[in-house]
């Protein structure tokens, strides 16, 4: 398996460029729903340095429970319409959080959160779960991580049971 690979001197457009390819590559080829989301989220963080936890939460019994994640320890299930990610689930709109402190309802799972991006996977046109991604730093995420990473959430509801 090759190691994911790009530029941290470009721009975040071009990071996203070069990312997304290897992202398709690396779930190509495998059948294996949780193993191509454990992968993707590691090569998540590995390539956006402004990432302090990236991972997956899936709905399951009317909720969403944690999936594959790379970072702290994370909360188990998030209600529908709580803190960010239940909020994007609800809506099936990508939020970008620039300080999380301000969000109504957020809720804390790591402390040193400060910034936030939820995005809904969706699969015939039903919310099936959220790729959520955090950063220690304030307003870490802006339309470019919006856009693009609504294409990694595209690539992994096409891969979803």
């Amino acid at each position: 398996m090759e190691q994911i690979k790009v530029s941290t001197a470009g721009n975040k457009a071009e990071v996203y460029r070069e990312l997304l390819p290897q992202l398709e590559s690396l779930v190509s080829g495998e059948n294996d729903f949780i193993a191509n989301v454990a992968n993707l989220s590691a090569a998540l963080k590995q390539a956006l340095p402004y990432a302090s936890w990236v991972g997956f939460y899936f709905m399951k019994e009317g909720g969403l429970v944690v999936g594959p994640f790379q970072g702290k320890v994370a909360c188990t299930r998030i209600k529908i319409g709580s803190g960010v990610c239940g909020t994007a689930a609800a809506s099936k709109k990508t939020l970008i959080v620039p300080n999380v402190a301000e969000f109504p309802g957020h809720i804390y799972c790591d402390p040193d959160s400060k910034s936030e991006i939820v995005v809904p996977l969706m699969k015939n046109n039903e919310v099936v779960g959220v790729l959520d991604i955090d950063s220690s730093s304030l307003d870490s995420f802006d339309s470019v991580d919006a856009q693009y990473l609504e294409q990694v959430a595209g690539l992994v509801g096409s891969l979803f049971p």
